[in-house]
């Protein structure tokens, strides 16, 4: 006899405080997600600029298809591995914020304008080197290349790091008519230290002035001139350098990557002075919230005032400060999870498990749940393969693959 259908809107959601997800495992909060989304979308609309997120943070298909539906204009990644997972989930602008360097890589971009032919594809170029295997490369597949000049920071990484150099890149491109100049790009996140308010300033005007001069030049090969910067620490400079011109051929494009999911760390002081800086000018309401947690077991407590948890490095980001207790739940007795207020803090984090000193009187068993929080999100996705989205009472909404 066969077995009736079973009706999934009768049988009652995966809940991660019932113990019915293996931990550990990394969780996101669907409605902080989607307040990121329209917080940072709001900023764009209100500053004039256009959002390309940066897919390397999250490599998940599933968020760049909530991006792209709550309005960003393109995404933004770091090779043609990458940008093809981009393409796939719908976006028809790539940024590809790198040199294209390499036979290899260059045969994926040209396949995957191949097998797109509508995606509107963008790489950076910083040497005449570069342009010439570029172009030879794309002058033999007859297939065109839209390219940025990047400017990069002295003592950072890639790009030009004067306008000479810009110069002689324009002028090996005019031999290259298979590569189409489009705009101009920089990333003003490696400025760091003293003055550095000031400094990112100077060099976003710097980069901006040179996008005007090779415009008024007539060096661009296309209608829309892109000009590109922003990390998730200087949005709002960018923004602001960017927009101040009255070119309207000119498309000011961001380039955040750790909005969506935010952090506990690094990122939340980099927003916290986005905030004071701009102190309610132009700002949607709230703030980012942090959306990512690792849901871990206490595995041992084998010594007064040490829990043993069941995670590490293979687990959670650790490079921008060891991951942060926030919430304590204990299956059987707690209906809700409880804020942690006392002094638990990581001390060392090893492969697969993490050591959290704790007060000798904690109320803390084997098995408990803890959620952390982590500082730099890129380096925590990368370790799943993938991400489960939940809702506010803990259910499992979606189970979201990575592509790492």
């Amino acid at each position: 006899m066969s077995a009736e259908p079973t009706n999934p809107q009768s049988s009652p959601a995966t809940n991660l405080l019932r113990e019915e997800i293996p931990l550990p495992a990394a969780v996101l909060y669907r409605s902080r997600l989607e307040h990121n989304l329209q917080w940072m979308q709001s900023f764009a609309d209100q500053r004039g600029v256009k959002l390309a997120p940066h897919g390397k943070t999250t490599m998940t298909p599933a968020l760049f298809r909530m991006q792209l539906a709550a309005g960003a204009w393109g995404m933004t990644l770091a090779n043609p591995q990458q940008a093809r997972v981009a393409a796939e989930a719908g976006a028809t602008r790539i940024l590809m914020a790198n040199q294209l360097v390499g036979r290899a890589n260059m045969q994926l971009a040209s396949d995957l304008l191949r097998d797109y032919p509508q995606l509107d594809f963008y790489c950076l170029v910083d040497s005449t080197n570069s342009i010439h295997q570029l172009g030879e490369f794309f002058g033999s597949t007859k297939q065109p290349l839209k390219v940025l000049i990047e400017v990069g920071v002295p003592g950072g990484r890639t790009g030009c790091r004067n306008t000479d150099e810009v110069n002689a890149l324009c002028e090996e491109l005019k031999h290259r008519p298979q590569l189409q100049l489009a705009g101009v790009e920089t990333y003003e996140g490696l400025i760091h230290g003293e003055r550095a308010e000031a400094r990112v300033t100077e060099h976003l005007k710097l980069v901006r002035d040179i996008c005007l001069s090779l415009l008024e030049r007539g060096e661009f090969a296309t209608e829309t001139v892109i000009l590109s910067g922003a990390g998730s620490a200087w949005y709002d400079l960018v923004a602001e350098v960017f927009t101040d011109h009255k070119t309207p051929r000119i498309l000011p494009v961001l380039r955040p990557g750790c909005y969506l999911t935010h952090d506990r760390g690094i990122y939340e002081e980099a927003q916290a002075a986005v905030m004071a800086r701009l102190n309610g000018h132009c700002c949607p309401s709230g703030d980012l919230q942090s959306s990512l947690e690792v849901w871990v077991y206490v595995q041992s407590l084998p010594e007064p005032g040490m829990a043993i948890l069941n995670f590490g490095k293979r687990d959670a980001a650790y490079d921008a400060g060891l991951p942060r207790p926030e919430l304590h739940f204990r299956p059987g007795r707690d209906t809700a999870p409880r804020t942690i207020t006392e002094d638990w803090r990581l001390t060392n984090i090893m492969d697969q498990h993490a050591m959290l000193q704790i007060p000798r009187n904690a109320d803390l068993q084997v098995s408990d749940m803890l959620a952390l929080s982590t500082s730099h999100p890129c380096l925590t996705f990368d370790k799943w393969r993938q991400v489960l989205i939940i809702d506010d009472d803990y259910n499992l909404l979606e189970t979201a693959e990575t592509c790492f």
